[in-house]
């Protein structure tokens, strides 16, 4: 960016925080704010602790009925009502249980609520900005998403029950909304929230790719950003490529309901009665849905990795190994991650040579993956290690991003998916390989960047082990033993097996899963109670707690709607000169192993040819 233009964003900053400093009514400041912190925070705290808090109730709820089939229990009566008459769970409030988990797990929590939270955090503070490149889009964006969790959460009070067709939504059980009691108002629900959730993260991404692209500060050449900023502009990108896809399937879908069209319905039967659809194919809802569907697993990955790349520099006191490698996987993960839909579609009569080109493109995946991986191993090597919770769930990512990719090689094949294709194996896969790293690295991410988001407060460490240890073991506890189990043959969304007397063999593992969910739903209770603590009582650590090099910790422990009081800092080195010595062996600054990106170049000091 030219210096006229940095300094014309500047001075323009400069009076909108100073306009910002003198009348700040409750109002403007902590519902309707445009600054990009107070709106980090308003993500996590809907679409984290909120949202995220349902969505694990909602699925130890359903564990709870596939450990002990028939039991009765008083809690389902409570929280279920007339869905669980004297205390039984139906099977129709099963499926819309799992469905509603899916989609708050897959798109509230683990996309925006992680998405929305970080790169609003980090974008302007660690690129040297004074806030997005429009607050008031990014308001916007925010309250969009607010009223989709309150409309999808609402569908859960309708009468004929939430939408229960698999957070995958497949028509015709989407499409008609008198296949089921989940087809109706509720379905309805789900389709406008979508709709509105869509059109949210579509303006945040724009903004986020405008920011890292227009407000770099002095100096901060795209080869400079950290590796979270490179994440989060990526992920960014790829929503904007991949969403409009799924918003025109929901919308082709509400037409096929509500206007009699058949795009993805046709000669359907019901009671023996042959409803009026024709040439319609519910296999091209599929195509639109995982055209967005396997992009989504790295939208929700990639920020998760990027998190994991900065804490693991920062923790092991080491340059991150192979910058330019790294962000070259991060750019071929989100061109590959395209062009690989069609594995979640091998059973659906496509031709036998299209699913081998989908083969051949989704284990090609696993190359950017794998140097990712062997970079932080490499990164970890040798280093000074800093064990605290930010670099144990960030470890923790890498260790479940390994296990979980390496059954992904199963079910991108063709010919082996075929036999464990919706089965708990595909169930096991995708929780630990996104949905358990996802939420490792937003762990990582909130106990690493606390301090920034509540003014120089550090959350409780001790508390943040124990959350840590029991959430790891009992991760592997639940979602290990499901490979066997889908190995077995036990298919997913049955709300019980006992139709089949040969997995009764197999309940006591059900057991043991359901146990160890239920031990890991309490562990996250704890963690809630050291971030809410922490907000009001946590100890106000030093200004850069991590002895980091990124922009954020030159800002203020006191919030600011502008960042720095002063000018912005100029950038004169990448972000990860850890443990850098001159020719002499010496620290590049005398008793200080990190060097921040604002520090001038010493005398003779040579930038790293990352």
């Amino acid at each position: 960016m030219s210096v006229t233009a940095h300094e014309h964003v500047d001075d323009h900053a400069h009076d909108d925080h100073g306009h910002h400093h003198h009348k700040e009514t409750f109002v403007t400041k902590y519902i309707f704010s445009q600054d990009h912190k107070m709106i980090a925070k308003q993500y996590f705290i809907t679409g984290v602790l909120v949202m995220g808090f349902i969505g694990i109730a909602m699925s130890l709820l359903f564990r709870m009925k596939l450990a002990w089939p028939g039991e009765s229990f008083s809690v389902f009566e409570a929280v279920l009502g007339k869905w669980a008459p004297e205390g039984v769970m139906d099977a129709d409030i099963y499926l819309a249980l799992v469905t509603i988990h899916g989609t708050l797990m897959v798109f509230f929590v683990l996309t925006q609520g992680l998405s929305g939270t970080f790169s609003n955090l980090l974008i302007p503070l660690q690129i040297g900005a004074r806030d997005m490149a429009s607050g008031f889009m990014n308001m916007l964006s925010f309250w969009m998403f607010f009223v989709s969790c309150v409309i999808m959460l609402g569908s859960l009070f309708v009468e004929a029950g939430p939408a229960a067709a698999g957070w995958t939504i497949y028509p015709p059980l989407s499409a008609l909304p008198m296949a089921q009691s989940g087809s109706g108002m509720g379905m309805t629900l789900w389709l406008v929230s979508m709709a509105i959730f869509i059109a949210s993260s579509l303006l945040g991404s724009l903004n986020y790719v405008v920011t890292v692209i227009n407000l770099r500060t002095k100096g901060m050449s795209m080869t400079r950003l950290p590796l979270t900023i490179w994440a989060f502009f990526v992920t960014a990108i790829i929503g904007i490529i991949s969403f409009p896809v799924l918003l025109s399937a929901a919308l082709l879908l509400i037409m096929d309901r509500s206007f009699g069209t058949s795009f993805f319905l046709s000669d359907i039967f019901i009671q023996g009665e042959v409803l009026h659809h024709q040439g319609g194919s519910p296999v091209l809802f599929e195509h639109l849905f995982w055209f967005l569907g396997h992009p989504e697993v790295y939208i929700v990955l990639l920020p998760a990795l990027g998190i994991t790349s900065e804490i693991m520099s920062t923790n092991a006191r080491k340059p991150i190994f192979g910058y330019r490698a790294m962000i070259a996987s991060i750019l071929a993960i989100a061109f590959l991650s395209t062009i690989v839909w069609g594995h979640h579609m091998f059973i659906s009569g496509m031709n036998p040579f299209l699913g081998s080109v989908f083969t051949f493109t989704t284990l090609l995946i696993a190359i950017p993956s794998a140097v990712k991986a062997f970079n932080y191993i490499t990164t970890l090597w040798k280093g000074n290690l800093q064990l605290n919770p930010a670099m144990l769930f960030s470890i923790g990512l890498v260790s479940t991003f390994i296990t979980g990719g390496l059954t992904g090689i199963i079910l991108g094949d063709s010919t082996l998916d075929i036999n464990v294709h919706d089965t708990y194996f595909v169930v096991a896969h995708f929780h630990l390989v996104m949905g358990i790293s996802a939420l490792y690295g937003m762990f990582a991410g909130v106990y690493h960047w606390f301090p920034k988001m509540f003014e120089g407060k550090l959350m409780n460490k001790n508390l943040g082990y124990v959350h840590f240890w029991v959430t790891a073991v009992c991760a592997y506890g639940v979602f290990f033993p499901m490979h066997f189990v889908g190995m077995a043959g036990v298919p997913r969304r049955y709300y019980e097996n006992t139709a089949f007397p040969m997995f009764d063999e197999l309940a006591d593992v059900q057991v043991l899963m359901t146990v160890f969910a239920l031990i890991a739903g309490a562990a996250q209770l704890l963690f809630v109670y050291n971030f809410i603590h922490s907000v009001f009582y946590g100890k106000v650590g030093p200004k850069n707690p991590w002895k980091s090099n990124t922009l954020e910790w030159t800002t203020e422990n006191k919030h600011i709607h502008g960042n720095w009081d002063g000018p912005i800092p100029e950038v004169h080195r990448w972000a990860y000169d850890y443990s850098k010595v001159d020719e002499n062996g010496e620290y590049i600054i005398p008793g200080q192993d990190f060097v921040p990106q604002s520090v001038p170049l010493q005398k003779d000091e040579v930038e790293l040819q990352h």
